[in-house]
């Protein structure tokens, strides 16, 4: 399996390569050079399998560079009932849309049952755990260089702390997450862990990684690496929980589901589109925002239209307070046909130059949903207590915010027969003010975590500057 560029760069690189290096030197995102295909005799194959045997199948059809007894050791070593808390990892919930006459089947896919309470360990697990096995192989070191908007920052250093040969520096919005994400982070007192508050908003702390990254000389000086669903590894991790929801939600490999995906940064339904793209019977993906709705503004005009940090909400789903979709650039790339020249064109010239590019009368756009099944809706602050209290009152479940906004539109494009898995994407103590207007409670907290808004923080608050954080990352590489 070879790697390309989605703006074109010639070298096609192995997985190891890749994981290691994040973007590519032209500033693409990496894909394979094409899906593996799997049919029904291999889902059936599959199906009943524990979750770190699916995963091996899964990833070893895009790692020919780790040996397979070495990789199924990492997944095994993964995805245990010690740290994801059951045997099945990703658990359905089913929620019987029938009494609403919504004509399917709803579940709930419990992502966020890892450390850190969110989906991103799901995958953050695994990086961890395939950096350290190759950096051993290579007895090289890497310096992790992130940005987060909340869960990918405290994922990422769970997964990373103790690493060996692994230094982390997360960049964050300063005063943009909740007091529950920044104490997960901030009270984290590992040597090799730093936290970088930036002042701004979550979309100039991606662009610093991004400017980083594009400085190779320094990203080859520092050992520049990524944990942001811009490396491939991270996002390929996440294709298995689409086929482990699968599997319990049908009983037979011809049935269709469709998975309805709160997203911000499109890293998480992206990977919906590549187990698509593999053959998994998805019907729809259901792409819900919040208020801040470029991707589904795009989905429903065909214009792709990034803000600024001002016009960027802050709303009570803050790990989708995002304006400039990092992973987009992928599906757009699969859109036109895996047109190189003209993803270029319109991710490095029209968006540069104009903050938006408009593909509303390109053929293609037809496409994003009559091939490709997307679809999209928005929830607001308002959907999202409205959503919390239903869930609560007739199922005695309590969800996140951004698990509300996904209920909420999953419920908009619902088809007779075809049941909606909606992704979890974190557990209701993370986003605790938000929880107690809605219900008058607090959510339930795990006892590990009693108390760690209190603990001593360890953070820098730095200016929006690529600059700034280079210098910072020079001064602890030593």
């Amino acid at each position: 399996m070879r790697y390309v560029s989605t703006r074109g760069h010639a070298d096609r690189k192995r997985f190891c390569e890749i994981l290691l290096e994040g973007l590519a030197p032209d500033g693409g995102l990496y894909l394979p050079e094409s899906y593996p295909r799997i049919d029904a005799a291999t889902l059936a194959t599959w199906r009943g399998l524990p979750y770190a045997e699916l995963a091996f199948e899964i990833l070893s059809l895009y790692i020919d560079d780790i040996p397979a007894d070495d990789l199924r050791a990492i997944c095994r070593k993964t995805y245990t009932r010690e740290v994801f808390g059951t045997d099945a990892i990703v658990p359905l919930k089913a929620l019987d849309s029938r009494v609403r006459g919504d004509g399917g089947d709803v579940y709930l896919e419990a992502l966020s049952n890892g450390p850190t309470l969110a989906f991103k360990d799901m995958a953050m697990q695994l990086l961890g755990n395939l950096f350290e096995y190759e950096l051993a192989r290579r007895g090289e070191e890497l310096n992790i260089l992130g940005a987060t908007s909340g869960d990918t920052g405290s994922a990422a250093e769970y997964a990373m702390k103790g690493k060996r040969g692994v230094r982390v520096f997360m960049t964050s919005p300063h005063g943009r997450m909740s007091p529950f994400q920044q104490a997960q982070m901030f009270s984290l007192q590992d040597a090799n862990i730093h936290n970088l508050a930036v002042e701004g908003v979550f979309d100039d702390c991606q662009d610093i990684v991004k400017a980083v990254s594009n400085d190779l000389a320094f990203k080859r000086k520092y050992r520049i690496g990524t944990v942001n669903s811009i490396n491939w590894a991270r996002l390929v991790a996440q294709v298995v929980y689409y086929f482990a929801g699968y599997f319990q939600a049908t009983r037979a490999n011809d049935e269709a589901v469709s998975f309805t995906v709160p997203s911000g940064n499109f890293g998480n339904i992206c990977a919906g589109h590549v187990a698509r793209m593999m053959g998994l019977p998805i019907a729809r993906l259901v792409l819900a925002t919040n208020e801040n709705d470029v991707l589904d503004e795009f989905f429903r005009t065909g214009v792709y239209r990034v803000r600024g940090s001002a016009d960027t909400h802050e709303t009570s789903s803050p790990s989708m307070d995002i304006s400039k979709a990092s992973n987009f650039e992928r599906f757009v790339f699969d859109l036109l046909g895996r047109d190189a020249a003209r993803l270029k064109q319109l991710f490095g010239n029209e968006l540069s130059r104009n903050g938006r590019f408009d593909l509303s009368k390109d053929p293609a756009f037809a496409r994003a949903k009559s091939e490709f099944g997307f679809v999209s809706g928005k929830s607001t602050h308002a959907d999202r207590l409205a959503t919390i209290r239903d869930t609560h009152a007739r199922f005695g479940i309590t969800i996140d915010t951004h698990t509300a906004d996904g209920l909420k539109v999953a419920r908009e494009h619902m088809q007779p027969g075809v049941p909606m898995i909606v992704l979890e994407t974190a557990l209701p103590i993370k986003f605790a003010a938000t929880i107690v207007e809605a219900l008058g409670q607090e959510p339930p907290r795990p006892a590990k975590f009693a108390g760690i808004e209190a603990l001593p923080k360890r953070v820098t608050v730095v200016a929006a500057d690529a600059a700034k954080i280079k210098e910072f990352i020079a001064a602890h590489c030593g």
